[in-house]
């Protein structure tokens, strides 16, 4: 609760236990669980410092000067090594914390004018740091603060706007307002291809999901007065499905506003897929497109063109499977199989903002700006009908 610097923490398991935590005049701007599941990081107002609360030992660890930037915190995925970005003296600087005791691995100096944000490649071993969007300028860092690799794209321009790792940390995916994605390799820190957007979709190899409107179908048996919540959801309800459209296909491309801050323009989401096989991109210039891109082959798969906007994507964890959220009911699942529109069950008017697959793979949680619903899904061998 942020207008009163307050954190609370249950268990699941021991229904008793309860923990409060209060920043009291220091504030509260951010929290996040720490990778062991036992401290809470919370960050005070003005970003003075970041406080450390172990809910075990309840001990306090302060770590001053974190710089207030969009990704300042970063974990490597096996929970050893936290980095912090920060900011003194008018200088950026990243600070490598061991996640046991907190202690101070390493410190050092980042050669950016404005250090916008920090990720680990999966495995731990290269953390990416990158400038303020007026400058194209992305540094690779060893575990012990050496400098890699410095990859600059172009000057004078905006510069990156997105960056996301593969899965098997061979490849890093760059976003930038050009409406390009640069791939790197993690041998020479080299660009090995780039990825346009344009909004003529014009290869014959490429498929491309249109979704359409279809009206609903009732049986007349089924209508009954006054007609139940079920029915009377799915008669007012717009239904939708996919058809392949024939290349080549015009996308809407809308044309963003020049003298304002962050323009509607250029990468602003990517991801790859859990087995490295694909990556999905999405221009803001075409906001209603997902780009899904061959990896082995480096080449663009599929576009899946939706009635409205897309407000986020995000791969199963377990297999090649995209779900799509649009600001509607619906959420749109696709796979190399194919793609489907699902129309979910909620009473009035619930508008999926964002989704988040829990780590099985076997549900997704969709939420709206006020509520929330879990999405399961059939396992494969138990699979007799369509995907929900």
């Amino acid at each position: 609760m942020y207008k009163r610097g307050v954190v609370q923490v249950w268990s699941l398991e021991q229904p008793d236990w309860h923990c409060k935590i209060d920043e009291g005049s220091a504030g509260l701007v951010a929290s996040c669980w720490s990778p062991d599941g036992r401290h809470i990081l919370n960050t005070t107002e003005f970003h003075l410092r970041i406080t450390v609360w172990s809910l075990c030992t309840k001990s306090v660890s302060y770590i001053k000067y974190p710089k207030a930037c969009q990704q300042g915190i970063a974990f490597t995925k096996d929970g050893r090594y936290m980095a912090v970005a920060e900011r003194r003296d008018c200088k950026d600087f990243v600070s490598i914390f061991v996640c046991s005791d907190w202690q101070l691995l390493r410190h050092f100096d980042t050669e950016t004018q404005d250090l916008f944000g920090i990720e680990w490649a999966p495995n731990g071993c290269v953390l990416a740091a990158w400038d303020t969007c007026l400058e194209y300028k992305i540094l690779l860092y060893s575990l012990d603060g050496r400098l890699l690799s410095t990859y600059r794209a172009y000057e004078w321009s905006l510069g990156i706007k997105a960056i996301a790792w593969s899965p098997s940390s061979q490849f890093l995916a760059i976003g930038s307002y050009d409406e390009k994605v640069r791939i790197l390799n993690h041998v020479t820190w080299k660009k090995i291809t780039e990825f346009e957007h344009p909004a003529t979709v014009a290869s014959s190899k490429t498929i491309v999901y249109k979704e359409v409107e279809k009206s609903p179908s009732v049986e007349t048996e089924r209508l009954s007065f006054p007609p139940t919540r079920a029915l009377a959801s799915s008669l007012f309800s717009t239904q939708s499905k996919y058809d392949v459209s024939q290349v080549p296909v015009s996308l809407q491309h809308i044309k963003p506003v020049a003298d304002r801050a962050n323009p509607k323009m250029g990468i602003g989401m990517l991801a790859f897929s859990p087995d490295n096989c694909f990556l999905a991109t999405k221009n803001d210039n075409i906001p209603n497109a997902v780009w899904i891109w061959d990896v082995q082959k480096l080449k663009l798969f599929v576009v899946l063109e939706q009635l409205c906007a897309v407000q986020s994507f995000q791969w199963d964890p377990r297999q090649p499977r995209l779900a799509v959220c649009t600001g509607n009911s619906k959420v749109y699942l696709w796979s190399p199989a194919g793609c489907v529109s699902v129309q979910v069950p909620m009473e009035g008017d619930f508008q999926i903002v964002s989704l988040s697959w829990h780590c099985s793979g076997d549900s997704v949680a969709l939420l709206s700006k006020d509520n929330f619903c879990v999405c399961y899904l059939e396992r494969e061998e138990e699979r007799t009908q369509p995907p929900l």
